[in-house]
């Protein structure tokens, strides 16, 4: 369990630093035998920081569960 609470607050204080993330991704749009039409497309991915908060939370309440046994 300590480890969790560890994971968990090193992942909000990532969220907190991080705040977003963005990948490429791409579509097949045409495929007519040889001929291939493709799509790329930039996705971002964030999070608000209420979530960062919440997930370093839960990781310090994690922590001191785990100290209590």
């Amino acid at each position: 369990m300590k480890l969790l609470g560890i994971f968990l607050i090193i992942a909000g204080i990532a969220m907190f630093i991080i705040r977003s993330f963005s990948y490429t991704q791409e579509k097949n749009v045409v495929n007519l035998g040889p001929v291939e039409i493709n799509k790329r497309e930039n996705k971002t991915v964030t999070w608000p920081l209420y979530a960062a908060g919440i997930v370093t939370l839960a990781g310090v309440g994690v922590l001191l569960m785990a100290k209590k046994d």
